[in-house]
């Protein structure tokens, strides 16, 4: 403030005694103050667009943020990693066990699931059998398994199996005379069988009334039970080892009525904390080791949120001094773009960031000292937080200007993207929902919805596109020529016709840009008034650096807005 009063050449008359120069006197220095004022706005407002060197050039101040900023990519990233490692012991677990258990108690599982289901049975003592041999290798657990297995106890705390049946409350069937007589409501039957039973001889519980099935009425069979394991993997890793319960459940699905039965195997992991854990060595050690690289994690995110906070509170600050500035010298607003180069929106990504690291550093805290179990949510938390704090990296990048250009390409170009998308989205959606009504009962790709959206995005990249041609079956040639006219014309409109849209769109924004930084910015009221001095022997002394912070653009003829950043 000192130094933009030095820069002012006060009138000779403002010097002038006696009751003669009260009321110029008075407009002199309320001039000078409204000079200052603007002067000292305009210096803080250039020292809030700089980049982190050119504050440290202009007054000496140590980055912190970018500092913090790069220790905390280091931090998180490894932080991630250590966890993903561990996360891949507990999935490796729970797939070898499921694939266990379908040897285990699926009679003839060939080690391949048939289809989304893992075997099939076509004749009545095949059903017979499964069923039985499921209940026998149950029984026979302790003998057979080569895991650290036990038995569970269920729903009801009872430690043996549950059989479930499902089928119509009454009827008659003829197909020869193809007459139908049969209620449809549906009545559910269950048996417990304990360990105690499964001792006795086999024939007492196969021969009961219960497995006496009419398979015309019959639905699905359903057997569920409760096992108990421990990962003893995690102590080759110097961790605690956790405690499972697996809710299996085995269904023999007859909805159909085909002729064919669909055997389901399900096998649900929970992990739970063990109840005594009495291990000697140093993984006690490490596990503090880890717990401390945790917390540390969380104060470099704190110190990252306060910093980040912080500077948006400044900035927000600040545009409402030059808000109330420039309504008062101008009386007019300042345009949109302007208000919101003063909202940094990299800091609003970091703060996010930080706040899903703090809570996910929290969360596999607790899962280290066995207090939580939830490995889904923490992965969630830390898997995005870490693709946040990559993303931001692009902000630094941005200081250079070869890779510059790609970050203002890609944000020009993205409302155009967005909307365009919103509009191919439409034909793609009708297209989907066609796909799914003509040809679901031809084509395994056209099922359901979900398949039919995964199967048409491939066709748009170019993948699987003969499988997805020759699969369909020919039993209708009114179907097969529909689906011939579908995929072309689906084909030829996204990949020849969209896609190349698509590509112009941000061609077209890449060119743009190219062309504003060989003949210049459109310039905005901020940046006019960023290049205001307050002296000549300040604009001489100006560095242009302070010009190329302020990137706004206001939207001019067919240009659409785009929001530069430095």
């Amino acid at each position: 403030m000192a130094r933009g009063v030095e820069a002012l050449d006060l009138p000779v008359w403002s010097r002038a005694s006696g009751p003669s120069r009260g009321p110029q006197c008075r407009d002199a220095m309320a001039h000078l103050d409204s000079e200052v004022k603007e002067e000292c706005l305009r210096e803080d407002l250039k020292f809030y667009f700089m980049n982190p060197c050119e504050k440290f050039r202009a007054r000496q101040q140590i980055p912190w943020k970018m500092g913090l900023q790069i220790l905390k990519i280091v931090m998180v990233t490894t932080q991630l990693v250590r966890f993903g490692l561990s996360n891949q012991l507990v999935v490796a677990f729970k797939e070898e066990n499921t694939v266990a258990f379908k040897h285990l108690f699926l009679k003839g599982y060939s080690g391949v699931d048939e289809d989304e289901y893992s075997c099939s049975v076509y004749t009545q003592e095949d059903t017979y059998e499964s069923i039985f041999f499921a209940i026998s290798q149950f029984h026979r657990l302790r003998n057979l398994s080569l895991g650290t297995l036990g038995y569970g106890e269920n729903e009801d705390n009872r430690i043996g199996l549950k059989v479930c049946k499902q089928h119509y409350k009454k009827g008659t069937m003829f197909p020869s005379n193809e007459t139908l007589n049969i209620d449809s409501d549906i009545e559910i039957d269950c048996i417990h069988l304990d360990l105690q039973t499964l001792s006795k001889n086999p024939q007492d519980w196969k021969n009961s009334s219960f497995f006496r099935m009419e398979f015309y009425r019959l639905l699905q069979v359903e057997i569920s039970f409760h096992l108990k394991g421990i990962d003893l993997q995690t102590i080759h890793s110097r961790e605690l080892p956790d405690c499972y319960i697996f809710q299996n459940t085995i269904i023999f699905d007859n909805k159909a009525h085909s002729g064919k039965i669909k055997i389901y195997f399900d096998s649900d992991a929970n992990i739970e904390e063990c109840k005594d854990l009495n291990i000697s060595g140093s993984i006690q050690r490490n596990t503090q080791y880890v717990l401390v690289f945790d917390a540390f994690v969380i104060v470099i995110c704190l110190a990252s949120l306060i910093l980040c906070t912080r500077s948006i509170v400044l900035g927000l600050r600040l545009r409402k001094r030059f808000l109330n500035f420039f309504l008062e010298k101008y009386k007019r607003c300042v345009c949109n773009a302007d208000q919101w180069e003063f909202i940094n929106r990299w800091y609003i990504l970091v703060i996010i960031s930080d706040l899903m690291t703090i809570i996910g550093s929290i969360l596999k805290m607790e899962i280290k000292a066995k207090n939580l179990t939830n490995y889904d949510l923490c992965s969630i938390l830390l898997g995005t937080s870490t693709l946040f704090v990559w993303v931001g990296v692009i902000r630094y990048l941005g200081y250079f200007q070869a890779y510059n250009v790609l970050i203002l390409t890609m944000q020009a170009s993205l409302p155009k993207v967005l909307r365009f998308c919103a509009c191919a989205g439409m034909i793609y959606l009708g297209y989907t929902f066609c796909g799914w009504i003509v040809l679901g009962p031809y084509h395994d790709k056209f099922e359901n919805l979900n398949t039919v959206a995964e199967c048409l995005f491939s066709l748009v990249n170019g993948d699987d596109m003969y499988a997805t041609f020759a699969h369909i079956q020919q039993k209708s040639l009114l179907v097969w020529l529909f689906s011939r006219l579908y995929l072309y014309s689906f084909i030829s409109l996204f990949i020849y016709m969209i896609l190349s849209l698509f590509i112009a769109i941000i061609t077209d924004s890449y060119d743009t840009i190219k062309k504003y930084q060989q003949n210049g910015f459109p310039a905005t009221d901020l940046q006019e008034f960023l290049k205001e001095c307050g002296s000549k022997e300040k604009c001489q002394k100006e560095s242009s650096a302070f010009l190329s912070c302020i990137c706004c653009l206001r939207r001019n003829g067919s240009d659409d807005h785009l929001m530069l950043i430095n």
